[in-house]
């Protein structure tokens, strides 16, 4: 239990858990729960204390007075230092990207990033920090010295790194939505703008040359295809007709009109564009300096030219020549050489060196993304190789690894298994497919599936679902989410960040109104009341002090086991197949983490909410996205860091979560990947034998997977599974790694050949199975119908997100994570009951119609106008149902 508490600082109510499960598996005497509970918190006290004293060791007397001057207010200031610092960027600007550098080099000269806490727990460290980031410097002036500079300690080594992180998302975002976006978007305006003068241009140069054309060419005679030789006439002559059609003082201006409108015939389609980002100078000048100053860039060989390049930018700003031989003209690719080195304004010998740095810039950009060059001093933009598991620490994760994921440290006979495999299912399919109507090939052998039917909805099933929908109790959403707590302890998870185990009176009615409050999107006035844990200071402590991530997580997990126990749910699925969707939310103030997409988001930023739902109706987890970026840089990451619940086996997705790389890496890490395939026939199948004949999948079985390029890399492809699946780098990371503009690196490109084999599967299975896609359809199915509810739920402010920094995304996303699943649960627990009665009356339920029962109803649900905090009496731990055959007067 101390080691625990020490690394995990697990709350009261997990640690009592823990304990007296380790008691009766050891068959050890249990003690009386308050003895254990008073034990418990003797631990939890020593185990924080502990914390604070050992980081309060690391300091020196000047670095503790440096921390404590963090909690002063500058004489004229309104905020202490420690509120300043740890507000990050709002705006997409130069400017701002100036100011953002700038925080991050005020933090850096504090010089706690180079105090060592690598003796404290990662996530006890992680919630210092967060108390020390959410938490007012007024209280934490009154804390002892321990605790006070252990927290500052811990939030100034969190913003340290934090800060630089700020700052190049700030970078990436300037990049490219400010400026190539922008550049490119003020280009296609301007070439819209002039095509009426190029049209007109082009049409008189036109008719003149047909002349010439007819002038100069073999006549044919149409009756007798006799042909006869041009007739040729003099200069003259072609001028006098040319002159009667354009005259030639329109056709020289047609002619500068399109020498000036269009570009050079050795141009690039990107020149234009180029052009208008050069004279955006004045946006970059601000920084540029101060980034080279501020990150600790390091890159590959690949990126280290481009990061050479970003140094020496501040050598040529400003200087009036700047000749080529000081830049590198090897980054010059495209229209960049032509704009930097022979652009009409430059004199002989010299260079626009503003034109070569947006050339670095776009490239470092790119470089970026890719992490071929990356930040030392930054967490989510460091080097994702270096924390891959290398050297003896892969060599001690590697057999506990191989034998979770099921894989061989040799790849002969396990790919030898994959070929047989593919084989044997190509044959046994094909020979089904005269008897399968579902599918047809076309001239060309590309695959095509026939339309799913919808599945009939039998009587029996329209009556049980009125029948239950009747039979549901009419309450408030904060009466749901009272109950909820009453059947499962979930409020028990909000424990205080500062550590206390105090809990506040009604501590779960000020909960509950919070919840409502963020997922209702509607603020603290609606639910403000006369009860003392209804009122607004009440609210605004616990808001901060108990509600962040980590306990609605906490929270999401009581409510996952809870909702798996419930006999209705499991007739929907026995928790291991989920899915994984998107959510789109507008963002419409200034935030750097909202990204266009007019398609979704008009005229503004947005953000998605990547969440995940099993087949009980439950949602195991999310993560909180700017934008809307491809689905399958996530897809991983949000396997992987679940709130609770069962390790799903089978993932369905939408397309857009599709690629050959994702496709091995889950097949690598134990998981059968089915996603929409909306393209099906444009999809390339894959043999590994090339003389196998397959009858009608011969044509479409068209590319070849290599096996002896996935054994040459197997080693390598293990590494990256094997540090995906402990947690040492995020997958996103590693996926972005494995991809250069879109073109796989060579280890990539083995792990894409390994996720073809799958892929394939897939294919054939789809093919061979109806009910495989309709159960793919379902899925989809139920978590539309999350969504749908979650809708109706966030409904405040036009459902939009009105917070600037993802942290403020994250909680309030993470609430309307946490009432979602606390209504299905409200929902199937009386379903389930209802149920139970229709059957004891002797109602005709029929278990297929219980299997398609939803638990996302919401008829009997207020979630609109007044909210009432209180819980009744009940007896039994439950309402009493409605009868079905009542009349309904709301």
């Amino acid at each position: 239990m101390d080691a625990r508490a020490w690394t995990t600082g697990d709350g009261p109510k997990s640690l009592f858990d823990a304990a007296a499960g380790w008691l009766r598996e050891r068959r050890v005497l249990l003690p009386g729960a308050s003895r254990l509970a008073r034990l418990v918190g003797t631990v939890r006290e020593a185990a924080n204390n502990r914390l604070w004293d050992t980081l309060y060791g690391l300091l020196s007397t000047g670095q503790q007075a440096v921390l404590d001057s963090l909690l002063s207010v500058p004489p004229g200031a309104r905020v202490s230092e420690l509120d300043r610092l740890r507000r990050g960027p709002v705006r997409i600007s130069g400017p701002q990207m100036k100011w953002a550098l700038e925080r991050a080099q005020e933090i850096a000269a504090f010089g706690m990033g180079e105090v060592d806490v690598s003796a404290i727990p990662p996530r006890r460290l992680a919630e210092l920090s967060r108390y020390g980031i959410d938490g007012k410097a007024s209280l934490l002036r009154r804390h002892g010295d321990s605790r006070r500079l252990a927290t500052l300690l811990a939030t100034a080594v969190y913003l340290t790194s934090r800060a630089v992180d700020d700052a190049l998302d700030l970078l990436e975002v300037l990049i490219a939505t400010k400026l190539l976006a922008r550049a490119e978007r003020e280009t296609a305006k301007e070439k819209l703008k002039t095509l009426p003068r190029v049209e007109r241009a082009s049409a008189k140069l036109a008719a003149a040359f047909q002349i010439v054309f007819d002038s100069t060419s073999e006549q044919v005679d149409t009756d007798t295809g006799e042909i006869s030789p041009p007739e040729v006439e003099t200069l003259e002559a072609m001028w006098e007709r040319i002159e009667q059609v354009v005259p030639r003082h329109e056709l020289a201006a047609a002619i500068a009109a399109l020498f000036d409108l269009t570009p050079p015939l050795d141009s690039d389609a990107d020149e234009a564009w180029r052009i208008q980002l050069v004279t955006r100078f004045s946006t970059v000048r601000p920084f540029l300096k101060l980034l080279v100053t501020v990150v600790d860039f390091d890159a590959t060989p690949e990126g280290l030219p481009v990061l050479k390049a970003l140094k020496s930018l501040p050598d040529l700003m400003g200087r009036k020549k700047v000749g080529p031989a000081e830049i590198d003209t090897g980054l010059l690719t495209g229209s960049w050489r032509r704009l930097v080195l022979s652009a009409p304004h430059l004199e002989p010998g010299t260079v626009d060196w503003k034109a070569y740095a947006f050339c670095v810039l776009e490239q470092l950009h790119r470089m970026l993304c890719r992490r071929e060059v990356f930040a030392k001093n930054s967490s989510k933009w460091g080097d994702p190789r270096a924390k891959l598991l290398d050297g003896e620490a892969w060599e001690q994760a590697k057999p506990s690894v191989l034998a979770s994921l099921g894989l061989p440290a040799w790849a002969g006979e396990h790919l030898a298994a994959r070929a047989a495999l593919l084989d044997g299912t190509y044959r046994e399919v094909a020979a089904r497919v005269p008897a399968n109507s579902q599918i047809e090939f076309d001239d060309d052998g590309r695959l095509h599936f026939a339309p799913l039917e919808p599945e009939p909805e039998p009587a029996s099933l329209r009556q049980l679902r009125e029948a239950v929908d009747a039979m549901l109790p009419r309450v408030d959403l904060p009466e749901a989410l009272l109950e909820v707590f009453s059947w499962t302890g979930a409020d028990q998870a909000f424990t205080s960040v500062t550590g206390g185990e105090a809990r506040l009176k009604d501590l779960h009615v000020t909960i509950a109104a919070l919840l409502v409050a963020h997922s209702c999107n509607v603020g603290y006035t609606p639910v403000i009341g006369a009860a003392d844990a209804l009122k607004y200071g009440r609210l605004s402590h616990v808001d901060q002090t108990y509600l962040r991530l980590a306990t609605y997580r906490a929270a999401n997990a009581t409510l996952i086991d809870c909702q798996a126990s419930i006999p209705l749910a499991q007739a929907w699925g026995g928790g291991l197949v989920a899915s994984v969707d998107g959510m789109r939310f507008v963002v419409p103030v200034p935030s750097v983490y909202a990204r266009p997409n007019p398609k979704y988001f008009g005229r503004r930023g947005g953000a998605t909410w990547l969440n995940m739902i099993n087949d009980q109706a439950a949602g195991l987890g999310g993560k909180v996205v700017a934008g809307t970026p491809r689905d399958s840089l996530y897809v991983l990451d949000v396997l992987y860091d679940r709130d609770g619940g069962k390790r799903p086996e089978m993932i369905f997705t939408d397309t857009a979560s599709y690629s050959d790389i994702v496709f091995g890496l889950l097949t690598l890490a134990g998981f059968a990947y089915a996603p929409q395939l909306a393209d099906l026939p444009d999809q390339k199948m894959w043999r590994i034998d090339r003389t196998a004949d397959y009858g009608a999948f011969q044509d479409a079985a068209r590319g070849r997977v290599d096996l002896a390029r996935i054994e040459r890399h197997w080693e390598d492809i293990l590494r990256i599974i094997g540090s995906i699946h402990t947690g040492a780098v995020r997958a996103y990371d590693v996926i972005r790694m494995l991809s250069r503009d879109g073109r796989p690196t060579p280890l990539g490109d083995a792990i894409a050949h390994y996720g073809r084999i799958s892929k394939t599967l897939h294919i054939l299975r789809l093919a061979d199975e109806p009910g495989y896609r309709r159960q793919i359809k379902s899925q989809a199915n139920l978590q539309e119908g999350r969504h749908s509810l979650a809708r109706k739920i966030f409904h405040g402010r036009s459902g939009q997100l009105y917070h600037r920094y993802q942290d403020g995304m994250e909680d309030q996303i993470g609430a309307l994570g946490l009432v979602l699943n606390a209504l299905v649960l409200f929902n199937t627990r009386y379903m389930d009951a209802a149920v139970n009665q229709l059957r004891a009356d002797g109602f005709d339920v029929r278990d297929e119609d219980v299997a398609r029962l939803s638990p996302f109803v919401r008829h009997h649900i207020n979630m609109l106008g007044r909210y009432s905090f209180h819980l009744p009496d009940l007896s039994g731990g439950m309402r009493p149902l409605r009868d079905k055959d009542a009349i309904d007067e709301e």
